[in-house]
């Protein structure tokens, strides 16, 4: 495998480890009655879209179906992808929860 190849397989991996982050978040937004878009959007305002976002909330369940996912699960998978103004809004709105 030459070096093409290999940074094209860790892009890949990276790229796949996002959309598992992505899709944590939306699900956990939904088993606690928020909106994805809409949270995310409170961190991002100045993003209008997120193509991946919409992608991971076809994939969700609903929260009667899912498991649960712990606030600092959440928290530390977005602390791993540098989101650090995501996981300020959703400790604000965990903070609301409590």
């Amino acid at each position: 495998m030459n070096s093409k190849e290999l940074e094209e397989k860790i892009i890949q991996h990276y790229q796949g480890e996002e959309k598992m982050m992505i899709l944590v978040f939306a699900q956990w937004c939904i088993n606690h009655d928020l909106d994805p878009e809409e949270v995310y959007l409170h961190a991002y305002p100045n993003q209008a879209s997120n193509p991946a976002l919409k992608e991971a909330i076809e994939l969700t369940v609903p929260k009667e179906e899912a498991g649960e996912i712990a606030d600092e699960t959440l928290l530390g998978v977005l602390s791993l992808f540098g989101n650090d103004d995501l996981a300020f809004v959703v400790t604000e709105e965990i903070q609301r929860r409590k």
